[in-house]
Parts: C-alpha cells; structure tokens; sequence
C-alpha cells in the first residue's frame, strides 16, 4: 500500500461499538472493568481493556496502531511532547555510568536535557561534531547514539549509515529525532535504526494546535520506554490531543509535498541574493550534505536557514520586517514561520556550546509553510531591504 493510502486506511476503521468513520474523543479519565475478577486481570496485564487514560486510552490506541504501520514498527507510543519522547527513551534505556552520544547540534531543548539533567542522573554524555567525528571516535562502552538526519537549526546532515557503523562498534542502540524529515520522506526503522521519534507538534500534525510526542521501535525496547513514559514521569497524550494529530496525519503527505517545492524555490532565491552571507538548504548542489540526501532520501526537507552579518542587531532588523512569515519558535506548520535560534531555541546553550554547534547570532532558521512561493520570496526580498 502506497504512504498516502496508509495515511488515510492504516490503523484506522470504523468504530466498532458505534459505527463512527472518525476515531471518537473517549474524554475519560477512568474506565470500569464491570467486576473485581476483571480488574485484577486487567493490572495484571492478563485480560486486555482499559483502565485508566494515563495508561492507555480507545483514541490514543487508535493513533498508536496507524503511527506504528506507517513507521514500518512493532509498536508505537505517543506522549505529551518531543521532549516527554526524548526524557522517556534516555531515562527507560541508559543508568548510571552509562555513556551516550549524540551529534552537535541538536535542538537546543535536546541538548540542554542532555547536558544538564541527564548528566545529574550519573550518566555520560558526550558530542561528536559530525557522523564522520562519531564513526571515528565513538567511545568504548557507549549504549546509545542519538542523531537528527538533518540537524536543528542549521541543517547539517548526519549519515544514518555512519551512524549505524559507529553504533556497531559498541552495540550501541541508536535513536533517530526524524522530526524534520517524518515517514514520508525517511523511516529509519526500515534502514537498521532501533528507535524513531518526533515532536509531533511539527510536520505530522500540521497545524500549530497540539503538543505532542511519538516514539516507534521493536516492542522489546518500547516496552520499556513506555513504562517510563506513562507510568513513571507520566507524561500521557489526552485523547482531544490525539484526535487532533490523527486529523493532521490524513494531510501529511500533501503538506510535506507543499514544504518541499516552497522551501526549494525560497533557497533558489536566496542563494542569489546579495545582502544573504549564506543559505545552508541540502536541496542546494553545492551544500555539504546534498548529496548523503539525495543517496539516503531523495528530498531535502521544508527548513531553510541563512547567516545575514551582523549578528543579532542586523537579524533583528530582517525579522522585524517579515509581514507573511510569522516571528515564532517552532516548525512544520501551514504558516511559514521564523526566529534567532541564538536568542530562542538554543538560548539555554552556553555561548560556547552555541559557537562550536554552529548557532552563532548571525544564523536564522525559516519554516517554509504552504503559502505560494512566489508571495513568500517577495516578503523576503522586501525584507532584506531594509538589511
């Protein structure tokens, strides 16, 4: 079954005590079991049904079955954030004394888990400047490497390969944040990576309106990582949230078709124009990981990124003169959206961590939504006027 087919069929039927097309919002905390035989079977995980939202929940599984066919994956999770999804995979999978990798940059909020908690926790933590940094010189020992194909914010493309080359050294599990890229255009799973996540606030809901998580892998390691995440730091999706990333789900492929020739024709305009130092778009022939995409993937991504000189004094001015994209953290919605990483999402990095990651006070990252090109390139130009 082609992808655009699995996202209207896969996991999803009518409902069978109502005969509902749409998967209903089950708004309920808790659920009876009828009799305390039930119960007891039911916590002891011997009878299947539901028990409590914050476990499991009639929408969320539906949610779950569809995300878990369209990852190619033994079972899938969906939490409350991409931040529950990371927190979940590192507390459920690594103790203290471990070691775990991941390559620089990553997005801030990622990297400050990891630094700044994670490390509290006993465990450590270390960066690698590049796939090929981490293929040469990944530590004895490491039990997990975590990588973003295309990493946040400025679009450096990491080889799943070398990823999985280093990882063997080790035995290492390895976890891909494929948030940038979704199922549509990569799944990891089917490629030898262990675990796939996303926030799925981005690109799979589409529409600026939840907050959300989705973790996908062999039941054996998910197991695990739902344990945490549900019972332990309990960080469930409510089933209003679900429903609501089931409906962006159906629109992902022609949304990402839309970001994809948009963000193409955007870094096209800007890789020309004068007052821009640099554009980094993969798309580009001349950028350092078109062609690890165009052998790995086959598309590029809706996200562009360009460097204006003058630090955040002249970024400041570009952005404040944007009229269609909207000044906003965050990614992957119909609106094309744009900020200062420096000063927003990476701002709790160290001003050295920003400064080897890439993140300097002259970069800005831009969301390619699915406004006409042509209209999106002229507020651009506009702006960069006044630079």
């Amino acid at each position: 079954m082609k992808f655009k087919t699995q996202l209207l069929h896969s996991g999803i039927g009518a409902d069978q005590q109502t005969g509902a097309l749409t998967t209903p919002i089950y708004q309920s905390s808790t659920f009876t079991y009828g009799n305390a035989a039930e119960g007891k079977a039911r916590f002891a995980g011997e009878h299947p049904g539901f028990i409590y939202s914050r476990m499991g929940n009639p929408t969320v599984q539906a949610l779950e079955q569809q995300l878990a066919e369209l990852e190619d994956a033994e079972e899938a999770l969906v939490v409350a954030s991409g931040m529950a999804a990371v927190s979940s995979i590192f507390y459920a999978l690594v103790s203290a004394g471990d070691e775990v990798a991941f390559i620089d940059p990553v997005y801030g909020g990622t990297a400050a888990f990891l630094i700044n908690t994670l490390t509290r926790a006993g465990i450590h933590v270390s960066s690698y400047r590049s796939d090929d940094d981490l293929l040469a010189n990944i530590k004895a020992g490491t039990k997990l490497v975590l990588f973003e194909p295309i990493t946040n914010p400025n679009l450096k493309v990491s080889d799943y390969r070398k990823v999985i080359a280093a990882a063997a050294k080790t035995g290492a599990i390895t976890v891909c944040d494929n948030t940038f890229l979704t199922p549509y255009l990569f799944k990891p799973l089917t490629k030898g990576i262990d675990i796939v996540m996303h926030s799925a606030t981005k690109y799979l809901s589409g529409h600026g309106d939840i907050i959300a998580g989705v973790i996908a892998g062999k039941r054996q390691l998910m197991q695990s990582i739902r344990t945490i995440a549900l019972k332990h730091i309990g960080a469930p999706i409510g089933p209003q949230e679900a429903y609501l990333l089931q409906r962006g789900l159906r629109t992902l492929a022609l949304r990402m078709d839309a970001h994809l020739a948009g963000a193409a024709q955007v870094a096209a305009f800007l890789a020309k124009h004068p007052a821009v130092a640099k554009v980094i778009y993969p798309g580009l022939a001349d950028d350092p990981g078109h062609t690890t995409l165009a052998e790995t993937v086959g598309a590029y991504g809706g996200m562009v990124s360009i460097e204006l000189s003058g630090g955040f004094t002249r970024a400041a001015r570009f952005l404040d003169k944007l009229h269609l994209f909207t000044q906003a953290v965050s990614l992957g919605d119909l609106e094309s959206l744009a900020c200062h990483p420096a000063s927003t999402t990476h701002a709790a990095m160290s001003v050295t961590d920003r400064q080897q990651a890439g993140v300097t006070d002259d970069l800005i990252r831009l969301s390619i939504g699915v406004e006409a090109p042509e209209d999106l390139i002229a507020d651009l130009a506009q702006a960069l006027a006044y630079t």
